[in-house]
């Protein structure tokens, strides 16, 4: 059985939760990447950058108030505050921190590589930080895991 940590790039390219915006830029840019882990001085994993991140698309890209109603002179919002206060935060970001995607979809390097496939495809993403113990060891990409399951036995 072919597990993730067969197939998982060993040393990838991170960034740290107080990097700035530039820096995540640079980086994807430089090592033609769609997406970045970032890890913290403990070298946990805590979040990854995508280019999803760092463009606000289509619906997003207004930053339109939440639907709402003025009733006698008040505001009731009809709809949660809270999906439109994480496009103001992510629109508005210096730092990592602030435009990272905490507590990203993971993989054990001990997982066969069918569960890497499975969470990749459930989740619609290109990447997925291996991690064992919190700590990230390594990433598995889409390709890595489509490879190997058609590689001959």
């Amino acid at each position: 059985m072919t597990t993730v940590g067969d197939i998982m790039e060993r040393d990838p390219v991170t960034v740290s939760p107080s990097d700035d915006v530039e820096t995540v830029v640079r980086r994807l840019r430089e090592n033609e990447l769609p997406g970045v882990p970032v890890i913290n001085s403990g070298g946990r994993c805590v979040g990854i950058v995508t280019e999803n991140d760092l463009i606000l698309r289509g619906e997003d890209a207004d930053l339109h108030l939440p639907h709402h109603l003025d009733i006698m002179g008040g505001v009731v919002f009809i709809e949660s505050m809270k999906h439109f206060e994480e496009r103001v935060r992510k629109a508005f970001a210096t730092n990592v921190e602030d435009m990272m995607t905490s507590d990203p979809i993971t993989v054990s390097p001990d997982a066969p590589v069918e569960e890497a496939a499975r969470l990749i495809a459930e989740h619609k993403h290109n990447r997925l930080p291996v991690v064992e113990h919190g700590r990230l060891v390594g990433v598995v990409t889409r390709l890595d895991v489509l490879d190997a399951l058609t590689a001959p036995e």
